[in-house]
């Protein structure tokens, strides 16, 4: 079945050279010339002509990061394809995460939409709009080969082991909700810095980002996954509440995506083997 005619072949050829097509540090009020409408296909409206502004934080790999001067990743990738139904380009903006949880770059206007790699919770739900599930993510317990760390049970235990998380993240939440006290990091970048200084013996983290590390030959050396936890996390992106055009839009280009194929490539792409349950995760209850 290919209900986009075209469209994964234009997309793979286009995700590494044109992926994350712009990073900037702030939007501007330009519309891009006085003639220019800020109404895209499908009547959404825009909060800058010509694009669909992003907001994301980085780097997160492999869902965002910069890789030759670009910002590319499965988020970038799927939102592109949103971009290209509207028949706009997509626009990048590096935000704080805590500000993804309030939708304060949404409610300002600075933004159309957030991608990065957040979890759907109902507690966000209060502030933001949730695209149905794109991604379906466990939680993994990276060690130090040499700290003996076999689970996630260990790190309650005897050992005294300190452990690391990414600030504001639901990797963070569980591990406060088993009663640990962990070190909190800025960024996944930092995350996996601590670990490599010592910083701590461990980290808490979403599993697909420490697929990512562990490419890193290097790394695989030194650190092994003790163990991943199924917290029955979903990842979606997010609209200000209240934008139901441009929400309908995502969903459609995520349910074609899903369809004629471009999913998957962008999944092998990006994380890795295919995972069948991450094309099928339910839409979220309204």
């Amino acid at each position: 079945m290919n209900s986009v005619p075209g469209r994964r072949t234009r997309i793979l050829a286009a995700t590494t050279a044109a992926a994350g097509l712009l990073l900037v540090a702030g939007c501007s009020s330009d519309d891009g010339g006085s003639g220019a409408t800020k109404t895209a296909a499908g009547g959404v409206e825009l909060v800058k002509a010509g694009q669909l502004t992003t907001c994301t934080h980085l780097p997160y790999p492999p869902f965002q990061s910069e890789i030759d001067g670009k910002v590319q990743g499965f988020d970038v990738s799927l939102i592109d394809l949103v971009a290209e139904d509207l028949g706009v380009k997509q626009d990048i903006v590096d935000t704080p995460f805590e500000n993804f949880k309030t939708g304060a770059f949404l409610n300002s206007g600075e933004c159309d939409l957030a991608a990065a790699g957040m979890t759907i919770t109902d507690e966000r739900k209060k502030n933001v709009d949730f695209s149905d599930p794109y991604f379906e993510a466990t939680q993994a317990v990276l060690a130090a080969k040499k700290a003996d760390i076999r689970s996630f049970a260990d790190l309650k235990g005897d050992g005294d082991y300190k452990v690391g998380t990414q600030a504001q993240t639901t990797g963070e939440d569980y591990a406060k909700s088993q009663g640990l006290d962990p070190v909190s990091f800025e960024s996944s970048d930092a995350v996996l810095n601590g670990l490599r200084a010592g910083q701590v013996d461990a980290v808490v983290i979403d599993y697909p980002v420490v697929q990512g590390w562990l490419k890193d030959a290097t790394l695989a050396d030194a650190y092994t996954v003790a163990e991943q936890i199924n917290t029955g996390e979903e990842y979606g992106f997010t609209v200000k509440k209240g934008n139901a055009k441009l929400l309908a839009a995502i969903d459609k280009a995520l349910a074609e995506a899903r369809a004629d194929g471009t999913y998957k490539d962008l999944y092998e792409q990006w994380i890795g083997p295919y995972d069948e349950s991450a094309a099928s995760a339910s839409p979220s209850a309204s």
